[in-house]
């Protein structure tokens, strides 16, 4: 070997020989074993919102330095308070890296704000927009009641609130209480406390759990961070919407949350939300005994001033004897002055029927009933006689009518030698168009009536018969009757109109022919 390559050669080692990626996993494990769980105080900055995956990524600073930070996608949804811009927070998680880059990172399991001012901001800004909401407007607060049978208490189960109430309760006026436990502060209790409120307002009237009439929301004192589960916004709006009233006891006096504004009371401390739910028993009954001792004295009050009322009515009313004298010297006044009043009204009546029986004496009735009957006889003949010589001045002139109707009726002019011809239906024929031969007609006479038979019912020789003269037999009759009326004593001109009259009235003439 050559003196060159002896020089140019490289020492032997024994260090191990790295790969990028083995070295970069190595630094990994090493940052996250000695960093697996550290609380990184910064201001966040760079924050943008959530990426499309869901993750979110930002940078938490101070004046010297800054470090990358992620929250995964799962983890953002749980927490407590989301990142925003500029607040300055606590991180807690863990310190990895990221070999893409060459970077380390924080990767944010929890984050809350960090000190007070950060705390406070934080709850003025979700103050004003739950205000905004209405939430906290006074016309939605509802009275407590005076005297309620169940108490629901929202509260640990193993803190001194709970005892401080139930103590209070049993000194002031015991009442059945329900507790629902909840955690009060750390990761959770927010969402149980809202669960619990939800789940008071959910039991129905009248079950087997007894509905609550007021509940209470209690909690010890504590710093802010400790106190922040009550104002979240799940737990204020779980308030809001409760039908049940609700009295709030977070902390001490001087603590405020944001439950305190939603909630219908509230109470400086645990101890005084007792003191708002139930009136004190003691007071109480010692109120309805004062109410029921005025009560008794007003009705002995008025009881003494009726008696004295009546008594002095009693002292103004007269006596019987008094009321009636008066009434009794009328009495004997008007006894006294009725017997003579009797009997001057009798002899008055007395005097009276004697002029009446004198009278009678002188025109006794049975006269006057006489003269009654006589004057009604002779009344009672004239109208029988008027009657008598009307009925037969009436039975002489239906007489002469009648003889009349009979010398001019078509019975008459049959007995003179005429005839009345009908068809079989017993009509009246007046001329003979439209009679055929064979054909059946009635010939009615003054003796009786036959049956003919028409032969021929045409005239001789093919001529068209004369017309028929207009009313010919009235005139046939009218003539006879007129003769015949000239013949007989005392029917004159007068009797030959009547029986031109009558015989126009008369049906037979009229409706057929006589021959």
């Amino acid at each position: 070997m050559s003196i060159l390559a002896a020089l140019t050669q490289a020492p032997p080692t024994n260090e191990t020989e790295w790969s990028v990626g083995d070295l970069a996993a190595a630094l990994r494990r090493t940052l996250e074993d000695a960093f697996g769980n550290v609380r990184l105080r910064g201001e966040i900055s760079g924050y943008r919102g959530q990426h499309g995956s869901g993750h979110a990524y930002f940078s938490l600073k101070d004046g010297n330095a800054r470090i990358d930070a992620v929250v995964w996608k799962g983890t953002f949804n749980r927490l407590r308070q989301k990142p925003k811009e500029g607040l300055e927070v606590v991180a807690t998680g863990k310190i990895t890296t990221f070999a893409g880059k060459s970077s380390y990172q924080i990767v944010i399991e929890s984050l809350e704000p960090a000190g007070i001012g950060a705390w406070m901001a934080l709850l003025e800004e979700r103050k004003r927009v739950l205000a905004a909401e209405g939430l906290f407007a006074p016309e939605a607060k509802r009275p407590i009641p005076y005297l309620p049978g169940v108490v629901g208490v929202v509260t640990s189960p193993t803190g001194a609130v709970i005892r401080d109430i139930l103590h209070r309760l049993e000194d002031r006026f015991p009442r059945h209480v329900l507790v629902w436990p909840v955690r009060v502060q750390g990761e959770g209790a927010a969402d149980e406390v809202a669960a619990a409120i939800r789940g008071f307002n959910a039991l129905a009237p009248g079950g087997p759990i007894p509905r609550p009439d007021v509940l209470i929301v209690a909690r010890g004192g504590g710093s802010i961070e400790d106190l922040w589960a009550f104002n979240e916004e799940a737990v204020v709006r779980a308030a809001f919407t409760s039908t049940i009233p609700l009295i709030s006891a977070v902390g001490h006096e001087t603590d405020t949350t944001l439950i305190d504004h939603v909630a219908d009371r509230r109470a400086p401390t645990p101890t005084g939300a007792a003191e708002m739910a139930v009136p004190v028993r003691a007071d109480l009954m010692a109120q309805v005994d004062d109410l029921g001792r005025r009560r008794s004295e007003a009705i002995l009050r008025k009881l003494d001033r009726e008696r004295t009322d009546l008594r002095a009515l009693l002292r103004a009313m007269p006596n019987a004897d008094a009321f009636l004298a008066a009434k009794r010297q009328r009495l004997d006044l008007a006894e006294a002055r009725l017997i003579p009043a009797l009997a001057g009204n009798a002899r008055v009546y007395r005097d009276r029927f004697g002029q009446v029986l004198e009278r009678l004496s002188r025109h006794p009735p049975e006269l006057g009933l006489a003269r009654a009957k006589a004057r009604l006889a002779a009344i009672d003949h004239r109208p029988r006689t008027a009657m008598l010589h009307r009925i037969e001045r009436g039975g002489d002139t239906l007489a002469a009518l009648g003889r009349l109707l009979g010398s001019l009726g078509y019975k008459a002019v049959l007995a003179r030698g005429y005839a009345l011809v009908r068809d079989e239906a017993g009509a009246p024929l007046r001329s003979v168009a439209g009679l055929t031969p064979g054909r059946r007609l009635h010939l009615e006479l003054a003796d009786g009536t036959v049956r003919i038979r028409t032969e021929d019912a045409g005239t001789e020789g093919g001529e068209e018969p004369a017309p028929k003269a207009k009313r010919a037999p009235r005139r046939t009759l009218t003539r006879e009757a007129g003769q015949d009326a000239a013949r007989e004593p005392g029917r004159g001109r007068k009797a030959a109109a009547t029986s031109q009259a009558l015989a126009e009235e008369i049906p037979g003439p009229r409706q057929g022919s006589l021959f």
